[in-house]
């Protein structure tokens, strides 16, 4: 029986958005994604940061910097119409404003500095960051991949880092620049007029009220139109997978229906988004306006009666608005923050996972080696209360061809990973060369293990790199010997550029046969001791069918063997075939023993026998 997710192709020592409304104070309204242990994941990211602690110390103290010239701004005008305006002192008055255009446009350079020093820092700690989660996934064991989807593995190498990065970037410097002006407006505030400090507070509880419902509506509508975004993204990578299902029933117009009828709600809900995020702005607009005339209001009678200057009216009035301001864009950091540290937990569960190159004090190398394997007693389970594998014993003497049959799902394809301990044992013992595979670190094992699947895997870049792949330092001679060996040298000079001519995705511009060259080329360079082949010739052609199988009769020359087979007529020159039923060996022997018993084997050879009749 096969795990969940096909085992990876291995050769020789070379190795194998977030939603937001529009512009304007709601835009970046998020999610509420709530972390399980806040301080220990901010501790353990600002360990990352701290690797950059002269870029931080450094931003921080721009962040402050311009903080407090955005604090003296307001100060300077009040002090400009009751020192200057209204005595009508325009030397003076000018004077100034010169000296606030050299403070604004320092402002704006610091603010420029600051920005581009964070963004240098989030951009290495993140870098770093999803360079220690990609390491980590070349490093953790096939059941890890077994238990989590694709996408929610690529969620958290990009989606999540790109939150943390978004929040590095931009929520923790805004947090507390926000912090900064909050309390630096407030005091400012309190210096000038105690009475119309108090005036302004008024409105911050209808605006914390108003924002709060506002956002809340916000998320629930921004959580339906990522999940009609998800359902519009998987209709159209399912349709686009499965182009030639589509076309040979002639579905194309109910295809079309069926996304114009996904589109319209991803449209509707998307709508219904940015309508209620975009009330932000007008109600905190109203909110902050009520204030300002309440101000205006009181500070103006209080002039009248010379409680008060205009000139601090006019600062009372500019600080205001910096002190409202920060109230809502700290709520709406904070819950960006909050989705961020939750992203962080998610790739931090990541690095926290046992890789499968664990340290072993007595480990073995397996030094020149024969290729005698023996299974003893051998028993696994994917879910250990229900065994695939129950006492299977057998052994294959250096150079045998061992060839495993039966039907799906009895258990050869897992026999073969745990030959190369994508999976270890429950019980029993597999051994090479009179060695526990258990005692061998799995790097080295596999550097003498060489596979090649029924999936023909080819990456992207071209035919050379491709066979390469097998031993990384291989020369160009090495590489087009191992292709003339694998009879792949004859469509590879075919091509327009040869050996270097680009493969595209999974190698889609070749055909199944010839991908499965290539591999079996990879294999022969990387020169293995023990080969284990998985139905490598399945859903081939007769003609291609007999180019492959020469190719692997040069492959498997001088080395031991394991060929899973479907097709009989591939294996009868085995050494020995075992028939695998339910986990357990039914029966094994040669093609001719087998066929004398009359049993399992006979009765699947000849059924293939009459359907190719």
């Amino acid at each position: 029986m096969k795990p969940p997710s096909s085992p990876i192709g291995i050769g020789g020592p070379g190795g194998p958005g977030g939603p937001g409304g529009p512009g304007g104070p709601g835009r970046n309204i998020a999610p509420k994604v709530r972390p399980k242990n806040t301080y220990a994941t901010i501790k353990r990211l600002w360990s990352y940061l701290g690797r950059q602690r002269t870029g931080m110390l450094l931003a921080t103290l721009l962040t402050l910097l311009g903080s407090v010239v955005g604090l003296v701004g307001p100060y300077l005008m009040g002090k400009a119409v009751d020192d200057y305006i209204i005595p009508h002192d325009y030397g003076g008055l000018v004077r100034l404003c010169l000296f606030m255009l050299g403070f604004y446009v320092l402002g704006n350079i610091v603010s420029w500095v600051q920005s581009y020093v964070m963004t240098g820092v989030s951009g290495r700690t993140v870098q770093e960051l999803r360079h220690d989660v990609f390491d980590r996934y070349q490093a953790l064991p096939l059941p890890f991949f077994d238990s989590r989807s694709h996408g929610e593995l690529m969620s958290r190498a990009t989606n999540d880092i790109e939150n943390v990065s978004n929040s590095l970037n931009q929520s923790v410097i805004q947090m507390l620049t926000s912090i900064i002006t909050l309390i630096g407006s407030l005091i400012m505030m309190l210096r000038l007029n105690l009475a119309l400090t108090g005036v302004s507070m008024v409105c911050i509880p209808l605006m914390w009220i108003a924002t709060k419902k506002i956002a809340e509506l916000s998320r629930t509508n921004f959580k339906g139109q990522q999940q009609a975004l998800g359902a519009l993204n998987g209709f159209i990578e399912e349709t686009v997978s499965g182009q030639n299902t589509v076309k040979a029933f002639r579905r194309e117009a109910a295809a079309v229906r069926q996304f114009q009828a996904i589109n319209r709600n991803l449209n509707q809900a998307g709508i219904k988004a940015q309508i209620v995020s975009g009330m932000v702005g007008p109600v905190m607009n109203v909110v902050n306006n009520l204030s300002f005339a309440l101000i205006a209001a009181v500070g103006g009678w209080m002039a009248l009666h010379d409680w008060t200057t205009i000139g601090v009216i006019v600062s009372l009035l500019t600080y205001s608005k910096q002190f409202n301001r920060p109230i809502n864009e700290l709520a709406n950091q904070y819950n960006m923050v909050q989705s961020a540290i939750a992203g962080a937990e998610r790739v931090f569960e990541v690095l926290d996972t046992d890789t499968e190159f664990e340290e072993q004090r007595d480990t073995h190398i397996l030094d020149a080696v024969k290729g005698e394997v023996v299974f003893s007693e051998v028993t696994f389970g994917y879910n250990r209360e229900r065994p695939i594998l129950k006492h299977v014993s057998f052994a294959a003497k250096p150079g045998d061809k061992i060839a495993l049959v039966g039907p799906t799902g009895a258990g050869k394809t897992t026999i073969v990973n745990l030959l190369t301990r994508f999976y270890d044992i429950d019980a029993g013992s597999i051994t090479i060369d009179g060695v526990d595979i258990r005692q061998v670190d799995k790097n080295h094992l596999r550097g003498k293990l060489g596979m090649v699947l029924q999936d023909a895997y080819v990456f992207s870049g071209s035919i050379r790199e491709n066979i390469r792949y097998g031993r990384l330092q291989a020369t160009d001679e090495e590489i087009e010997a191992a292709a003339k060996l694998a009879n792949a040298d004859s469509f590879i000079t075919k091509l327009p550029q040869g050996y270097d001519t680009l493969l595209t995705s999974e190698g889609s511009n070749l055909s199944h046969g010839q991908r499965q060259l290539l591999t079996i080329a990879r294999t022969i360079l990387a020169d293995p001791a023990i080969l284990i082949l998985d139905e490598a010739t399945s859903s081939i052609d007769t003609r291609t069918e007999m180019h492959i199988l020469d190719a692997m009769r040069t492959l498997m020359k001088g080395r031991t063997s394991f060929v899973i087979a479907h097709r009989l007529s591939t294996i009868q020159d085995a050494d020995r075939i075992i028939f695998i039923r339910d986990g357990e060996i039914a029966e094994q022997g040669t093609h001719r023993q087998l066929l004398e018993a009359g049993g399992l084997y006979y009765e699947l050879f000849t059924s293939q026998f009459q359907r190719v009749v």
